[in-house]
């Protein structure tokens, strides 16, 4: 939920511009503007199946990114990822229009637990490609970014690049009472962590995040105990 809100109010698109230039294009300033196409609605989050959240952006030059956190490995998670990167792919035409007016589509999918065990790159980025020379193919079209928050290890001292910031301060924005000196010098970190304080959250708003925190704890534990 606190992804919701601080990526996909409708005062964030600074905020989810620095994000996505920090992930995307590894800290380059190559996004400039963007649209929250689905902004944060609390009313849109009262179900405790959920288990993920999105927020949905269209960049300045027309390409669509669909933002995920997952919270826990579900059935059929990498299948999810593949359709809604195709579905806001597919969804940009109406029946009959050209294929020339799609856009490209970016997937960026943070998760909370590790996916990939044989890789400790905690940013793996996915494009098309031929499989044994490796030529990319329609590369800018459809892309895969998956941010996998536990092999991130750094600590404060070690936090150089845009993109090690913003990825601290995901893990660890629960954590924290106020701002680091070193996330202070991205101002959209700073903004972002005002966001995240409680004290900045309607009492229904907690009220969701605290009911979600129990189910998830709950459904873990069905988990273990069905194992």
């Amino acid at each position: 939920m606190l992804l919701k809100k601080i990526f996909g109010s409708q005062q964030s698109q600074d905020i989810l511009i620095s994000f996505l230039n920090a992930i995307i294009y590894g800290g380059k300033k190559n996004i400039q503007s963007l649209t929250i196409v689905n902004p944060f609605n609390p009313g849109q989050l009262l179900s405790l199946k959920d288990t993920y959240l999105d927020v949905k952006a269209v960049l300045v030059d027309g390409s669509v990114v669909v933002i995920e956190m997952q919270v826990a490995r579900m059935a059929g998670f990498n299948k999810r990822v593949a359709y809604n990167l195709a579905k806001a792919y597919a969804n940009q035409l109406e029946t009959g229009e050209d294929y020339l007016l799609l856009n490209p589509a970016i997937a960026v999918t943070i998760t909370d637990f590790i996916l990939f065990e044989n890789n400790e790159d905690v940013i793996n980025k996915f494009v098309f490609q031929q499989e044994t020379k490796k030529i990319k193919f329609l590369e800018k079209e459809l892309q895969l970014f998956f941010v996998e928050l536990p092999k991130f290890k750094k600590d404060l001292s070690e936090l150089h690049s845009l993109s090690d910031k913003w990825i601290y301060f995901l893990k660890g924005a629960s954590r924290l009472d106020e701002i680091p000196d070193n996330l202070r010098e991205v101002s959209e970190i700073e903004k972002a962590l005002n966001i995240a304080n409680k004290i900045n959250m309607t009492a229904e708003e907690l009220d969701i995040v605290e009911r979600r925190a129990i189910a998830m704890q709950d459904e873990r534990g069905r988990i273990t105990y069905a194992e």
